[in-house]
């Protein structure tokens, strides 16, 4: 039988407001041993902000840490998933779009994040990657 999105999901992702610096995304993303946070307003995710955006977006364009908002640099034309659906929508999702997470999504509200390590170890725990996944973050 399939896996479905919530077996797999991060529950209660990291979601911070637009207004929050870039400086404190990644001090968040640090202690949480995590790559990206969702941006939420009002309890609707408007968007999603990586460790990768923050360089490429924001170091290498030469922007200030401290006053650059994560609304200033995040993803905005997202790609969601419902929990109920099966991990291999996800991947489907992930491909098509060639994108590393999925918010997941309960009506317009933001419920979890699943990830291609999360749905590496689910599909196969002893592939190079799902070992990388398991592995904790460097800080």
């Amino acid at each position: 039988m399939a896996q479905k999105v919530n077996e797999v999901m991060t529950p209660v992702p990291v979601a911070v407001s637009p207004d929050t610096s870039l400086v404190e995304a990644g001090d968040l993303m640090r202690q949480h041993g995590i790559g990206d946070v969702l941006v939420v307003h009002e309890g609707r995710l408007r968007g999603l902000v990586t460790d990768r955006d923050i360089v490429i977006r924001a170091v290498a364009a030469q922007r200030d840490m401290a006053t650059t908002t994560v609304a200033d640099i995040c993803s905005t034309n997202m790609v969601t998933i419902g929990p109920a659906e099966d991990a291999d929508e996800a991947v489907r999702l992930m491909r098509e779009h060639a994108i590393r997470r999925l918010p997941v999504m309960e009506g317009d509200r933001p419920i979890g994040m699943v990830s291609i390590g999360d749905l590496a170890v689910q599909r196969d725990e002893h592939s190079a990657l799902a070992d990388i996944s398991a592995e904790p973050p460097n800080t």
